[in-house]
């Protein structure tokens, strides 16, 4: 396994990290264990998960796994605190059950998220703590002074932000700057040959002020993995149609007839079309690390094999022939308040 530097912290970060929004919603856990089990033994070393993922209980099976392994201090946990309303033991059918402090980047927020998350994932400290979606009507000073705290007692060693506009990022490691607060080490954006805006800003900006890149969605969520044929029809047990919403609106017709001759691509290289849709992300400029979401373990197991691949130019050349660079033919910022774009 290659390893890269996080940002310009001296954190080595395996070139696949491990996403974890399918355990138990809907990967089972002595599945979800096991695929964590087996990605810890190929080398991958930071396993990412989230405080709404499963409701919870995503952090819960990530707890119990690495304390019977005996693996947690050779592990990098990511957690997020997110932005939203979707909190971890209320219904999102119910909305009379939020409580007005649940959600929001508030000092409270963030601290009260964070000891549930560390209760949860059985651990006295988080290793990369990551904000959620933005919260723009909160001061960053709230907000990097409250991760800042956390830092210093101990219980966050590093933090970064998720799905953030690159005008943001660049405020808050300003703000970091002129205060003193703790700094951004990486953005973690939606990132794929479908949706390739963050090229435009993002990349630039990460690579200028040292900040990592750990893109999630490489896979554009099955599109480029050939999964889909249609985008009114989806295959049983595919996101878009166990979760339907913005799930779904990711499935384009101009996404599928990418995903169609991207698959062509693939083929000719005796590739699967999963496997040169992680290959890619992995070799973009900036990137840190691409997020592989396995729901099983032979998913797992197909995909570990990039982990020894590079990209060529003449294959970067066909891709890049089918989604220039810097543009998108599939929303995957629209779950992004602040991005307007529409996508058909």
């Amino acid at each position: 396994m290659e390893y890269r530097t996080l940002g310009r912290t001296g954190v080595q970060v395996s070139t696949l990290c491990l996403g974890t929004d399918n355990f138990a919603d809907p990967t089972p856990e002595n599945e979800a264990a096991r695929i964590l089990d087996l990605a810890l033994e190929a080398g991958i070393n930071l396993v990412d998960t989230g405080d709404i993922y499963a409701d919870g209980e995503g952090e819960k099976i990530i707890g119990r796994a690495l304390k019977a392994n005996g693996l947690r201090h050779q592990t990098l946990i990511a957690t997020k605190v997110d932005h939203g309303r979707r909190r971890p033991g209320y219904s999102l059918d119910d909305p009379s059950l939020y409580q007005p402090n649940d959600y929001g980047h508030s000092r409270l927020h963030i601290i009260r998220a964070c000891e549930n998350s560390l209760r949860r994932l059985q651990t006295d400290y988080i290793d990369l703590y990551q904000l959620h979606r933005p919260s723009p009507d909160i001061p960053w000073d709230e907000q990097l002074g409250a991760l800042s705290d956390l830092v210093r007692q101990g219980k966050v060693r590093y933090i970064g932000c998720s799905t953030h506009p690159s005008w943001s990022v660049m405020e808050a490691i300003m703000v970091s700057e002129l205060k003193g607060y703790a700094r951004f080490v990486c953005e973690q954006p939606p990132y794929n040959l479908l949706d390739r805006r963050i090229e435009n800003e993002l990349v630039p900006l990460c690579q200028k002020h040292g900040l990592g890149l750990i893109a999630w969605a490489p896979m554009a969520m099955g599109v480029l993995a050939g999964r889909y044929a249609s985008s009114a029809t989806y295959p049983e047990n595919s996101r878009a149609a166990l979760r339907g919403g913005f799930y779904a609106d990711r499935v384009t017709e101009n996404g599928i007839k990418v995903g169609i001759k991207f698959s062509e691509i693939a083929q000719q290289l005796g590739l699967t079309p999963a496997q040169l849709a992680i290959l890619w992300v992995k070799d973009q400029p900036g990137i840190t690390a691409p997020l592989i979401g396995p729901r099983t373990v032979e998913q797992l197991n197909s995909l570990i094999p990039v982990k020894d691949m590079s990209l060529d130019d003449e294959t970067r050349a066909a891709c890049d022939a089918l989604v220039p660079a810097g543009s998108v033919v599939a929303d995957f910022h629209n779950t992004a308040d602040w991005m307007k774009m529409q996508i058909h």
